[in-house]
């Protein structure tokens, strides 16, 4: 034979190796994920992996107590997920700290841990100041992310950039190597967003409320997401269950396939709110394995909840100071929940 003609055929038995190298892999990938492996995607451009789920750190404050926000944290990660999120003003610290309890005993390593800067329009050096509570309550010298919380009032974006802002902080703990990647939250208005995004700061990550209410109603899905991935910025879906979990309540639709719609979208990751290990074996049997809705179910979805989306009764966060912390509504001047009750 030819040399030309032996290369040729190096080259076939090589494709066709690759081809069964190739077909192996899935094949392991898909009897992980039968078996009930929770799958990792790519968290933006950052070269991370995390898992399609992740714990929400505000309801780990509202765990009976220290020792069941630690069983579920210990769960969740024994299943897999890595993804953790927290934010400064969680439950006056406490949600932190029990975070912090349930990463120590060399637990920290194996988590991508996300807390948020509560600043709400003060300047750097409350920022940095709070930074270090949250490594202390935490246990940790470095966050994997550090995110600006909560920006919804239409004038945080100029707040946070304006100089000597959250903005310079940012900067700053990723200099200081005690924020590896950074990012910003928000709930209430998708053009909020866009005027942060529109600044042009290289963002690695954005958190925003994806459910299938969201999908035409005042909606992050349609006017942020596509932003975010065209920039390569890893989204964080949050509120799933649209808060306060109206929507189930009602019996509208069921965990399963509310927390199914929002993980089928775009995003690197959905955060979801767990104070009970029943809750989090609810949520681990969708992420185990999981298996998307295709773009004609989510657009079915979307159809049919269009008309009960419309009013946003059940998106109070978007429609109201429901869900406003606070810490920033007493920045922006508004009174407390309480001294509105009485």
């Amino acid at each position: 034979m030819s040399a030309k003609g032996e290369r040729r055929r190096f080259i076939q038995r090589f494709a066709a190796g690759a081809a069964m190298l190739a077909a192996g892999q899935a094949l392991t990938a898909q009897r992980g994920q039968a078996q009930g492996a929770i799958p990792r995607r790519p968290f933006g451009k950052t070269g991370v992996q995390v898992s399609i789920i992740g714990i929400g750190g505000y309801h780990l404050g509202s765990a009976t107590s220290d020792a069941q926000a630690v069983r579920i944290v210990h769960a969740a990660m024994d299943a897999g997920v890595n993804f953790l999120d927290n934010a400064w003003e969680y439950h006056d610290g406490l949600s932190e700290e029990r975070m912090g309890k349930a990463l120590s005993g060399g637990r920290r390593q194996q988590a991508f841990l996300m807390s948020k800067v509560c600043t709400h329009g003060r300047d750097r050096k409350v920022a940095m100041g709070q930074l270090e509570e949250s490594l202390k309550r935490l246990g940790t010298d470095y966050l994997d992310l550090w995110q600006v919380h909560e920006v919804i009032y239409d004038n945080d974006p100029d707040l946070h950039f304006a100089a000597g802002g959250v903005i310079e902080a940012l900067d700053l703990a990723k200099k200081q190597g005690k924020a590896r990647y950074v990012g910003f939250t928000g709930h209430k208005d998708p053009a909020i967003h866009l005027k942060m995004l529109a600044k042009g700061y290289p963002f690695d990550a954005c958190q925003l409320p994806l459910n299938c209410f969201d999908g035409t109603f005042r909606s992050f899905e349609q006017q942020v997401l596509p932003r975010l991935n065209s920039l390569g910025i890893a989204a964080i879906g949050m509120k799933s269950f649209g808060g306060s979990g109206e929507m189930l309540k009602k019996g509208l639709l069921s965990p399963a396939d509310a927390l199914r719609y929002a993980m089928s979208l775009p995003v690197a990751t959905t955060v979801s709110g767990i104070e009970s290990t029943a809750i989090l074996e609810q949520n681990l049997r969708v992420a185990q394995g999981f298996v998307p809705f295709d773009q004609k179910q989510l657009a079915a979805m979307r159809s049919q909840y269009a008309t009960l989306a419309a009013d946003g009764r059940f998106e109070l966060y978007k429609t109201s100071k429901k869900y406003d912390g606070p810490p920033g509504r007493e920045q922006h001047g508004f009174p407390a929940d309480k001294e509105l009750a009485s």
